[in-house]
């Protein structure tokens, strides 16, 4: 496999207004990758063109031969429905789906595996809590683990350490290095950029259109964050906020 992903003349948006032009380029298998640039510049939108919950309005993307079930997908926390009457184990246990089916029966064997899932992320003993009474940086740490079930050989987080306390974060960006020694592709929306910069061997700048992409250092200089901030000024009615994201 060449690569895991491939954008060719991506562009993606909604009811045929797009949100991301014209992006081209690869992500090689194992690669560790983040997505940054301002609110609105596309990351998310991104993000739903790659596990298929949007068809391009222009272009394809090339999975590299996978399906789309190998991909595992951890959406904003605002997207998560927390009224959804669901306990800890059960949210983990669907990770399993790929596995066992919608419907599929979890015996004695797949229990063990959530059950592991669950202490890896520092859960044990909330196995029973409804997701609703959960903090959080626990609510993020559930999700983690439900991704780990997955076993995807390409793991698509968004904003995944937004929100949540500091050890929280540590305790889950450790997940992301052993999927990364594990060969696995990781691509992660992020707003910290020292983060991006400290951990992050490939950088996406994207403010709509891709501003600039490759090694991270040379991707976040001021010149190109700068760039980002006025194309965002350009295409968004919320020049103030977008400034602010790309400083």
């Amino acid at each position: 496999m060449t690569h895991a992903l491939a954008f060719k003349d991506l562009t993606l948006g909604y009811d045929r207004h797009p949100a991301v032009h014209h992006l081209d380029g690869f992500v090689p298998p194992g690669a560790l990758m983040a997505v940054v640039g301002p609110n609105g510049a596309g990351k998310s939108t991104l993000f739903k063109g790659i596990v298929g919950v949007l068809k391009p309005l222009a272009g394809r993307i090339d999975l590299g031969g996978l399906k789309a079930r190998d991909i595992a997908y951890l959406p904003q926390a605002a997207d998560i429905d927390r009224s959804f009457p669901i306990n800890v184990f059960d949210m983990v246990a669907m990770g399993l789906w790929r596995r066992t089916g919608l419907f599929g029966r979890i015996g004695r064997a797949e229990r063990d595996k959530v059950e592991h899932a669950i202490a890896a992320v520092g859960l044990s003993g909330f196995e029973e809590r409804p997701i609703g009474t959960l903090s959080g940086g626990q609510m993020q740490r559930t999700l983690f683990a439900r991704l780990l079930l997955q076993e995807a050989r390409v793991i698509v987080l968004d904003e995944p350490f937004n929100a949540i306390d500091a050890k929280t974060a540590a305790d889950l960006f450790d997940l992301v290095r052993r999927w990364h020694r594990e060969r696995r592709t990781v691509i992660a929306a992020l707003h910290d950029l020292e983060l991006v910069k400290a951990n992050f061997p490939e950088t996406l700048l994207l403010a709509r259109e891709p501003v600039a992409w490759g090694p991270t250092a040379q991707v976040l200089t001021p010149e190109n964050l700068l760039k980002a901030r006025r194309m965002c000024e350009a295409f968004d009615e919320a020049a103030g906020e977008c400034a602010h994201e790309a400083a």
